[in-house]
């Protein structure tokens, strides 16, 4: 079959998550022996201040990647979210999903055409729920980028991000683009509810992330001269660093790796000043990550906002690594069906699982175990592109 997957950021332009979704779909189809077409935001990547891109992500045989791109990118992804279709992309976007494509698939579209290019192309249309766009204008469930969304203020919020509204947002564009997609996929059960809650109706179906076994592979743990937990992820005030500082002011029985950048880590640097067992490493390619994950006591995600899933969780059981999660969003729901890891929902129990599992040896084996089984039997390639053609088929009969 014939693939276009349409994303405001991937590989190598890209912060996250959602991208290596993106990249990952992508390259498992192709090695199915199905063409995929992308298309992303380059102009989106530079709008928001991405650094220039490092290191190298390959593509299997018959994938083509097409960049939106223009002379102007603040302009351009600037007028896409603020009126919420294609603007500058239109022509390119066109040209592009025009073609014949038996599956036409939306991941984060907020600035590769807003609600405006769901009507764009044929064929069955899924969409992929890798943020909480379709319910809220900060993808994130944030609220004042202070604490997580229980009632909607979305103007004063947005004002609180620092961005200018969303005109779209008063308009009736949303819930006229909505219908132009066959089925919407929810990578966890939370994130499934969640969109109910806000009176989202359209047909969801759940539909877990994926880690494939190629970029998995068991690695040499890093060797380092103390014991180590490891935070993996982009630098921002709602991934709840700042919490983890504040524990490793006390626990000092093992040092803090924090892999990752963006705009919260000057302010995380200067709360970790004197704290010479807290080290920040900046930006790491995905394949440098596994030795790190490998020697890692446990993978610590703090998150003080609601998760959608947690892909680091992944990486970390493929490498048997178990996981310490704040009891918050999607979080839970991984390590729980996993019984990979621990659960905490205080600054204390906190610092205990750190201390348990710092200790516990046989403990941090089983969970590491526990977890690497879970990956193997629910989140590798095969189980979910069978799922995930499965629904295709079902769809397009």
């Amino acid at each position: 079959m014939r693939f276009a997957m349409v994303t405001t950021f991937y590989p190598p332009f890209h912060f996250g998550g959602d991208a290596m979704y993106a990249y990952r779909l992508t390259n498992a189809l192709a090695r199915r022996g199905h063409e995929v077409v992308v298309v992303h935001s380059e102009d989106a990547y530079r709008m928001l201040g991405g650094a220039e891109p490092t290191g190298t992500f390959t593509h299997e045989t018959g994938v083509a990647v097409v960049p939106l791109s223009t002379a102007w990118p603040l302009g351009a992804a600037t007028a896409t979210y603020l009126g919420g279709r294609p603007a500058f992309y239109g022509g390119q976007l066109r040209r592009v999903l025009d073609a014949d494509f038996d599956v036409v698939h939306f991941h984060n579209v907020s600035l590769a055409g807003g609600p405006g290019v769901l009507a764009y192309g044929e064929g069955v249309k899924l969409y992929t729920t890798s943020e909480h766009w379709l319910v809220c204008p900060m993808h994130v469930l944030f609220r004042d980028n202070r604490e997580p969304c229980t009632e909607p203020h979305c103007l004063r919020c947005t004002l609180a991000f620092r961005r200018p509204p969303q005109l779209w947002r008063y308009t009736d564009l949303l819930e006229r683009a909505v219908p132009n997609v066959d089925l919407f996929l929810s990578p966890s059960r939370f994130t499934l509810d969640a969109h109910r809650e806000r009176g989202f109706t359209a047909p969801m179906r759940h539909l877990p992330y994926f880690l494939p076994e190629a970029d998995a592979a068991a690695a040499e743990p890093t060797a380092r001269e103390r014991p180590y937990f490891l935070f993996v992820g982009r630098l921002e005030r709602l991934k709840g660093v700042q919490v983890l500082v504040e524990a490793f002011r006390s626990y000092r029985g093992a040092d803090l790796l924090v892999v990752g950048d963006g705009e919260f880590r000057t302010e995380l640097e200067r709360l970790a000043r004197g704290l010479d067992h807290v080290r920040f490493l900046g930006r790491v390619h995905p394949s440098e990550l596994r030795p790190l994950y490998a020697g890692a006591i446990a993978t610590l995600v703090p998150s003080i906002g609601y998760e959608v899933f947690g892909i680091v969780l992944l990486e970390s059981f493929a490498q048997r690594t178990p996981a310490i999660v704040h009891d918050l969003g999607a979080l839970p729901e991984v390590v729980t069906e996993a019984r990979g890891g621990l659960v905490y929902r205080t600054p204390a129990e906190l610092v205990a699982a750190l201390e348990q599992l710092a200790q516990d040896k046989a403990t941090r084996d089983e969970l590491g175990r526990n977890g690497y089984e879970a990956w193997k039997r629910l989140w590798t390639e095969d189980p979910h592109l069978d799922a995930y053609l499965g629904v295709v088929e079902e769809l397009r009969a």
